[in-house]
């Protein structure tokens, strides 16, 4: 059985994070050594079976006694859609190459990484704070959320979003931009589907640490999200026109 924390190796864990970091960025610039075949098995199972797909979180857990994948071949595949998405909409939408630059580190460097890194934020300072089971007697071992396994999270979360409002939104935008009430529905259902499987993908992803107790407060912001759907397709709002607008005026 893998030992996981103990009260005599706490002050060893800055020193073990330290070294997961080193090398996640260390690979970084290494493609040989990123599992870019893992990655998109990891990305297909996001969008067809999820709970397989953090079933291998444990299994992680077991062979290298930490949570967090330090493997960025993820993240840089991320990066990379991210990119190709936003370059094609600029081809569409932008009309000054400067702006289209702009547009696409935009998508890649503030929607994907900086968001993410605040939305891993909130969701590791909530879950150490408020979600972690009480410890029975002195000698339970306790038990913390990696940071890095937070930004894991949101990454997780985030393709199957980009699938839906990045290549399936490009797509329909012919039939998203239209003025109408049908637009609007169709839109507002897109963004809603979209958020929606973001939050419960997050939900899974804390959920699968058997430490965490409470976890369906991450889905919290799904039932929002119902609730307020009606009311921006009675009023006639267009989720799709209005970000198109942001980005491109």
């Amino acid at each position: 059985m893998l030992p996981t924390t103990n009260h005599g190796s706490r002050s060893s864990n800055p020193q073990r994070r330290l070294s997961v970091l080193s090398t996640y960025l260390r690979r970084i610039i290494k493609p040989k050594q990123m599992d870019f075949e893992y990655t998109f098995w990891l990305m297909l199972q996001l969008c067809i079976s999820p709970k397989t797909a953090y079933r291998h979180t444990s299994y992680h857990k077991q062979t290298k006694n930490h949570w967090a994948r330090d493997d960025p071949a993820y993240v840089v595949i991320c990066c990379l859609l991210v990119g190709a998405a936003a370059c094609a909409y600029c081809v569409a939408f932008s009309s000054s190459v400067w702006h289209s630059l702009f547009t696409v580190m935009s998508a890649v460097f503030v929607d994907f990484l900086a968001i993410g890194v605040a939305i891993a934020t909130v969701g590791w300072f909530l879950a150490n704070k408020c979600l972690r089971k009480k410890t029975l007697h002195s000698h339970a071992i306790e038990q913390h959320v990696e940071w890095m396994y937070a930004f894991d999270v949101h990454c997780n979360s985030y393709f199957p979003l980009f699938l839906l409002l990045y290549v399936l939104q490009y797509l329909l935008c012919p039939l998203l931009l239209w003025h109408s009430f049908f637009s609007a529905v169709l839109s507002n259902l897109l963004y809603m589907a979209a958020l929606s499987y973001y939050h419960y993908l997050s939900f899974l992803g804390y959920s699968a640490l058997p430490f965490l107790e409470h976890t369906e407060v991450f889905l919290w912001p799904v039932a929002a999200i119902i609730l307020i759907v009606p009311f921006t397709i009675l009023s006639g709002f267009n989720p799709t026109r209005f970000t198109l607008n942001i980005y491109f005026g």
